[in-house]
């Protein structure tokens, strides 16, 4: 994994980054210095190709299988990793962009729902042609989640937005919704200010 921030010794909180499609590591870096996030270190895996899965999120999963399956496991064993440097998932916030919003948001609900230090999904939603089953209720209780979009994302349909942030709420995140106008694929600062503000209340 690619890391910045704080020092291992010295950071409270652990990010784990998930870039999205075409995109690395260093983009989530460049990213991430819109926070101003203090005593936080960032930990951002690199996709094969730059790329977590083929398809479209929204086509048949079968369509991204075995390279999703792939994936999943990844964010698992990068999970597992921090763990063993001392961040239980408690002290871990899951940020991804695009495709891994993406990503990030179907192992939440799908692999592994329980509670993390906070989740940030930037333009990404639940993957496949369908809403996934909402987890138990309660599995989620205590998961502050940011959620941005933004309105005619041109890869990223409003609609699966809102569904996933309505699965995540119905398992018992408290979830802070906005999707602004627009019809870019882009990251705004009213977004890295609420990024930053979770991981100040995290932290």
């Amino acid at each position: 994994m690619h890391e910045w921030g704080a020092t291992a010794g010295t950071a409270s909180l652990a990010v784990l980054a998930v870039h999205g499609r075409g995109q690395t590591p260093q983009f989530m870096q460049e990213t991430a210095g819109r926070f101003a996030a203090a005593q936080v270190r960032f930990h951002a895996p690199h996709a094969s190709g730059d790329s977590w899965y083929p398809e479209p999120f929204l086509a048949p999963l079968e369509r991204n299988r075995p390279a999703l399956d792939r994936s999943l496991e990844v964010v698992t064993g990068c999970l597992d990793e921090l763990a063993g440097r001392g961040f239980p998932r408690d002290r871990v916030v899951l940020w991804g962009f695009s495709q891994g919003a993406c990503l990030l948001a179907h192992h939440v609900l799908t692999v592994a729902p329980q509670r993390y230090g906070g989740l940030i999904l930037f333009t990404g939603g639940c993957i496949g042609p369908k809403p996934v089953t909402a987890p138990p209720a309660g599995a989620l209780d205590g998961l502050d989640t940011v959620v941005r979009s933004i309105d005619r994302d041109p890869w990223v349909p409003r609609y699966r937005v809102e569904q996933t942030a309505e699965l995540l709420e119905r398992a018992g995140a408290s979830v802070d919704l906005r999707i602004d106008p627009g019809n870019e694929h882009v990251i705004t600062d009213e977004a890295c200010g609420a990024a930053g503000a979770l991981l100040a209340a995290a932290g």
